[in-house]
């Protein structure tokens, strides 16, 4: 089996921020190395342990953001 290319980046999640009652809460993650303009993300608060647990992430937690995607979308990068 291949692996898909990808790259990584570190980010902190800045806010949680609880919308509405009915939605899910979002963690907003300022990612490192990221153009200033781009650098923050917003994704539902939600993730998943190693046992399948439903867990969230805190404010000021470091996360790694990565990338991934099927060789056949990328091109060789051009030196």
């Amino acid at each position: 089996m291949s692996k898909k290319p990808k790259t990584k980046k570190t980010g902190t999640v800045q806010k949680i921020i609880k919308v509405h009652p009915e939605e899910p809460e979002k963690a907003e993650i300022e990612v490192n190395d990221a153009e200033e303009l781009y650098r923050e993300i917003r994704i539902d608060n939600e993730l998943e342990d190693e046992h399948g647990e439903k867990v969230r992430l805190k404010k000021g937690a470091h996360v790694d953001v990565i990338v991934e995607a099927d060789k056949k979308d990328t091109t060789p990068k051009a030196d």
